[in-house]
Formats: structure tokens, sequence, C-alpha cells
């Protein structure tokens, strides 16, 4: 994943939020991971996502671009870009300034990570 951000502490001197641009490239996915403390709103600019949500990734939500998707706290996710052919590009806020990411290990290896 590509972040670049927008607004931060370094960019702009905020304090409580980091707003960025996220690219995840064609038939892509995260890592299993979650952001700690932090909230995150993520709108779909272009492309196809489909987050996986839960201790056990036992929610699918597919999102298209004008979409926004809400992360709470502590929530173990995985972004899928669905198209084998375009990024998908976003914008992610944050409601904290720290780099917080969490991998985790993928709770069923059977699991569909497949872009379908």
């Amino acid at each position: 994943m590509l972040r670049q951000a927008a607004i931060s502490t370094d960019l702009v001197g905020a304090n409580k939020i980091w707003v960025g641009f996220v690219e995840l490239g064609p038939g892509m996915r995260s890592a299993v991971h979650h952001h700690g403390e932090a909230e995150s709103a993520i709108y779909i600019i272009s492309g196809q996502a489909r987050f996986l949500c839960g201790d056990q990734l036992e929610a699918s939500y597919d999102a298209e671009p004008g979409d926004f998707v809400w992360v709470p706290p502590h929530v173990a996710h995985v972004e899928i870009n669905r198209s084998d052919n375009e990024p998908l590009l976003t914008v992610v806020a944050r409601s904290t300034q720290k780099a917080l990411v969490f991998n985790l290990p993928t709770p069923d290896p059977a699991l569909p990570f497949s872009n379908g």
C-alpha cells in the first residue's frame, strides 16, 4: 500500500487527525491488521474495494467510488482491491498521528482472499 500524508503534524501542525491518500495496486490485498486505538474513515475515490472485518474476518463489505467506510478501534480487517486492472484509490482519515498498524495472523488460511 502506498500511503501519502496530506494533513499531519509534520505537514500542517495537526495534533489529533491524520489524513492522507492511500493506493492499493491491482489485485493486491493488505495483511490482516488493526490500527490500535485509532478510528479510521475511508473514502473510496476510485476502484472496487472489499473489506473483511472481525476477529475471524467473518464480515465482508464491498465499497465503490463515493462510499465511506468506518473502521472502529482494534477491529481486525483486510483491504482487498477487487480489480486485477485498476488501482484502488482512497482518502483515509485517522484519529491519531501515530502510524499504528498491528499485523495479525490470518485466522483461517482457507478464507476467501481472492478478488472475485
